[in-house]
Formats: structure tokens, C-alpha cells, sequence
């Protein structure tokens, strides 16, 4: 590994205490450059395959709308999970079925993050909407720390006070980001990056910006899911993927220390490479996966289809409402009455017989108010997304992320 200084420190004064603060050179980086060969070549081709055969995943299901819902969702949670946000993805679609859902904070920063993605991606794709920029980022910040806690930290604005990242107080920080001052130029910069015409593959260039942002930390609040958001928006900006279906805080979450550890290592070490490894292997492992819950998803709702179709009691309304369960594997029959367009008694009916063939169960025990989930679907789902413990390492550590 090639060792190379990738920025310098500032004196500052910060609750009274005078600390050094990291302000990162702009990209790429240099002195010397990042070369991706051997290794990280065969990395890069792996992780780049990877993204091509979910893409084809994508396109050869009957309906990619399923897999953005699941994935989109699936990605929302892990994203929220790691800042310590205590839902799961199960919390978060039975919140989506419930008729008037009680307030719940962490589902809140769950939607929010749905929000600020949808938001974004329509930016994107609209002919007058704004380019992948810090303003683009800004309105998806606004939208994520709506009404949740950070919602006082300035939401949707680039911070103007010094932040620290672990520690107690400024004194035993584990990282200082640059100045509020220097973020106007370093931010300018990180911009100009993200469309300037640059030789290094567009895969590395997605990795090395996620870093740049992280390091940065331009908000008080919320930097981690927006980092995380940004590998969406840059991997559909340069035409990666077409459509947000790799959720990599998975690969996050399962590795957590090694994640905070290759940050560092390019802060301290300018070890770029290890951290492009790191990044590309993710990327590879995570669409992998995807590319098999997908199939396997499909071949799930496929042979429910052909055993609902080959039963004597299916009817048209259960069939229909058969179709919309993979974007609402929750159902209840207020929500069914709107789904399928139907009465209660037909909506009823329509539930009962797919309780009767095994793909609804019934959830509450209660005789009212029931809601009745596609269980099967939700299990394959939910891979990865359950909650785990936080250590006070782990704490810190996802403060480091923020």
C-alpha cells in the first residue's frame, strides 16, 4: 500500500478546548494517484459483473416495481439501523398497512429516509429537476430530519459550527471534521468531482465520494444516511444500475468495525486502496445476494400464483389481491377494500381464501381490527434487517457515521 498524506490539520477552538481538525485534500487522489491493477482490477470487474447481473435481474421479472418497493424499503431500514434507529423491516410494513398508524419515531426516520431517496430520484429523472449537487443533497437532508430528533440541527443547511465525531467532548474526539469556514470551497470541490471527466471507473470514483462526504460531515445530524443515500443516486447517475436495487448497509452492518477502520486508515494513512477493496467487495457481495433474493422472491410469488389459480375457492377478487401482496405483504380488510377496489364482504372473502391456501396469516389473534401478512414473502425479505445489539464500541462507532 502506497503512503500518502490526504489532507491536513487546522487548529481550532472548540468548546474551549483547542483541537486539531481533519480538512481532506479534494479528490482523486494523488501523490500518488490511485491505480487500480491486480487486485483491485479483478475487484473492480467482479463488483461491476455483479451490478450487470442484477440490472438483468430487474428486467427479466414481470414487475421491477416489486423489487424497488422490497429493496428501497430494505435498504431505508438497514440505512436507519446503523445510526441506531430501534425498527425493523417488518415494523416498517406494518406501519405502511395500518389505516391511521400511531406516531413512532424510528418508523418516522425510517419514511423519512423513503422520503429524501423518492425525493431525489424524481429530481433526477425530471427534465427541469435539479442535477446530483450539495442542493440536491440539502432538500433530500430536509426531507430525512423532518420531525425526528436531529429536526433542530439545521436541517436541510450545510452546518456553521464545528461537529466531532465519538468521544464525549472535543478534547477525545475520535475524528474532527474540517472547519464550518473551509466547507463552503471543500464542498465546491466534492461537487465539481462528482461531474468532472475523470479517468478512474465510475464504481471507484461512487466509493471514493461516499468517503469524501463521510469525512466532510457537512451537517450536524443525519451525514451517515445521506453518505448511504449518496451511493444510490451516484451508482443511477452514471448509470450503474437503473433502478435503487442493492442495499450495501447491509455489507455495512455486518461489518461495522472494518467500515470505521477503513475510513480512518484513509484519513491517517491516505490508504485509499484497502478502503476501493473494502468498497468494491461490498458491492459485489451485496448484488449477489440480491440477484438470488430476487430470484427467489419471484419463485416464491410464482408457485403461490400457480397453487392460488389451482384451487377450486379462488375467485377474481382474491386473485387481484393476490397481485398487490408483494407491494403490501400486510393487509387488513379496510386496506384490502381500497386495493382491490371492493366491498367488505368481497374483500373479506378475498383474504379468507388466501388465509385458506396458506399465503395470508392472520397476525393479531384478535377477532377484530386483524391484519394478515404474506409471511413466506416477509421471511426471505427480512434477511439482514432484524435488530442487533449496540455495544458502547458499536456507539461510537455509529456516531462516527452520524
Amino acid at each position: 500500500m502506497p503512503m500518502r498524506k490526504t489532507g491536513r490539520y487546522e487548529s481550532v477552538i472548540v468548546g474551549g478546548e483547542k483541537v486539531n481538525a481533519f480538512v481532506p485534500f479534494d479528490l482523486p487522489p494523488m501523490r500518488p494517484a490511485l491505480a487500480i491493477e491486480d487486485k483491485l482490477e479483478h475487484r473492480l470487474r467482479e463488483a461491476e459483473q455483479a451490478l450487470v447481473r442484477l440490472d438483468l435481474a430487474g428486467e427479466m421479472v414481470p414487475s421491477l416495481d416489486w423489487f424497488i418497493y422490497a429493496f428501497v424499503r430494505k435498504e431505508a431500514v438497514l440505512s436507519s439501523q446503523i445510526e441506531g434507529t430501534q425498527a425493523s423491516l417488518i415494523d416498517l410494513l406494518a406501519f405502511e398497512a395500518e389505516e391511521h398508524p400511531a406516531a413512532n419515531a424510528d418508523i418516522e426516520e425510517v419514511t423519512n429516509y423513503l422520503d429524501a431517496l423518492a425525493y431525489a430520484r424524481g429530481q433526477l429523472a425530471a427534465k427541469r429537476g435539479l442535477p446530483l449537487s450539495m442542493r440536491l443533497l440539502n432538500e433530500a437532508h430536509k426531507r430525512l430530519m423532518r420531525g425526528v430528533r436531529g429536526s433542530n440541527k439545521q436541517p436541510g443547511e450545510v452546518r456553521r459550527s464545528q461537529n466531532w465525531i465519538g468521544g464525549s467532548r472535543p478534547g477525545n474526539a475520535a475524528y474532527v471534521p474540517p472547519p464550518p469556514d473551509k466547507l463552503p470551497e471543500l464542498l465546491g470541490a466534492f461537487e465539481k468531482y462528482i461531474h468532472a471527466d475523470e479517468k478512474l471507473p465510475a464504481l471507484v470514483r461512487t466509493g471514493l465520494l461516499h468517503v469524501q462526504f463521510e469525512t466532510l460531515h457537512p451537517y450536524l445530524d443525519g451525514n451517515g444516511r445521506i453518505g448511504r443515500l449518496l451511493i444510490a443516486l451516484l451508482l443511477e447517475h452514471w448509470r450503474l444500475l437503473k433502478a435503487p436495487l442493492l442495499y450495501l448497509s447491509l455489507f455495512f452492518k455486518r461489518h461495522r468495525e472494518e467500515y470505521y477502520r477503513r475510513l480512518n486508515r484513509v484519513r491517517l494513512e491516505g490508504d485509499w486502496e484497502g478502503w476501493t477493496d473494502f468498497f468494491l467487495d461490498g458491492i459485489a457481495t451485496i448484488a449477489d445476494e440480491a440477484v438470488a433474493s430476487a430470484r427467489e422472491l419471484f419463485n416464491l410469488v410464482s408457485a403461490d400464483r400457480t397453487r392460488l389459480l389451482n384451487t377450486e375457492s379462488a375467485s377474481v377478487s382474491a386473485i387481484r389481491l393476490f397481485e398487490q401482496l408483494p407491494r403490501h405483504p400486510i393487509v387488513t380488510v379496510a386496506s384490502t377494500m381500497k386495493l382491490i377496489d371492493a366491498s367488505k364482504p368481497t374483500a373479506s372473502r378475498a383474504i379468507e381464501t388466501l388465509t385458506e391456501v396458506g399465503i395470508l396469516t392472520e397476525t393479531t389473534g384478535r377477532k377484530r381490527d386483524r391484519s394478515f401478512a404474506y409471511r413466506t414473502y416477509m421471511e426471505c425479505l427480512r434477511v439482514g434487517t432484524d435488530l442487533f445489539d449496540r455495544s458502547p464500541a458499536g456507539d461510537q462507532a455509529s456516531n462516527s457515521i452520524g
